[in-house]
């Protein structure tokens, strides 16, 4: 089972301000890591591709705890990776 925690915009909030640039997850299983963090960044990419101004980082907190974010430090076009110390 997933527990996730996403921070996102309603889609009333979408049309008339900015797109959400950061996601919040947190996982019970890491069989559940992958998949779960694939649909965050591939919901962060759409938002990223309207600005073409920065790419995106991935970031573990701690086991089954992670961060994606849109990034200005990340060259558009990529994805990082950081594990915070």
């Amino acid at each position: 089972m997933t527990t996730a925690t996403l921070e996102r915009v309603s889609a009333a909030q979408t049309a008339e301000g900015p797109a959400s640039r950061s996601i919040s997850l947190e996982f019970s299983s890491a069989s559940e890591v992958h998949a779960g963090l694939e649909e965050a960044v591939a919901e962060l990419i759409e938002v990223a591709a309207k600005d073409a101004a920065c790419g995106i980082l991935v970031t573990r907190l701690h086991p089954g705890r992670y961060t994606v974010a849109l990034d200005e430090s990340v060259p558009f076009g990529e994805t990082y990776e950081s594990i915070a110390a």
